[in-house]
């Protein structure tokens, strides 16, 4: 099975790309086991402008090749899991965007969230509003979420970059 592991930030210096690769080393590749083949979909790198298809998405007439290309990435998937930033208790613009882009794309597919605020421990409320954008969406939940709280407080910002100080000790 494919999943897809979102990464909902796009804005420079995020931390959503190192969460999406620790999950993505969480999970079980072994295909005779009912493991996936996962792939990390980073939103800054598939650059979907702001919606701007003229014909409504469950009528799948795409007129722009970004919106073909993202159609044939979300279809290919059975499964996600949306790396979810905080910003100011909600989820990011660029997910809402992403999600509003398709419709059918996303029908019937389990979903999961792993939400991550960086000062705050109010992730949570990242899930609960992506939660609800997410059953509208007649999606199916597979796992509610993992939450990871305070995040600044396991990384290192040097200036160079960024150095996760979590090990899986």
């Amino acid at each position: 099975m494919k999943l897809h592991v979102v990464v909902s930030s796009t804005r420079p210096g995020r931390v959503g790309p190192l969460i999406a690769d620790w999950f993505a080393g969480q999970v079980d590749p072994d295909s005779d086991k009912g493991g996936f083949d996962v792939e990390i979909i980073d939103l800054a790198r598939v650059g979907l402008p702001m919606l701007d298809e003229p014909n409504h998405p469950a009528e799948q007439q795409y007129v722009h090749e970004h919106t073909r290309n993202w159609s044939a990435s979300v279809a290919a998937a059975d499964a996600f899991v949306f790396v979810m930033a905080e910003y100011n208790t909600g989820f990011t613009a660029p997910l809402k965007n992403a999600l509003d882009y398709l419709y059918s794309e996303w029908h019937h597919k389990p979903v999961g969230f792993v939400s991550y605020g960086m000062t705050s421990a109010g992730s949570y409320h990242t899930l609960s509003v992506g939660a609800q954008t997410i059953a509208d969406a007649a999606w199916v939940y597979a796992v509610p979420f993992a939450e990871v709280s305070e995040v600044a407080g396991y990384l290192s910002f040097d200036g160079s970059g960024i150095e996760v100080l979590v090990t899986d000790d």
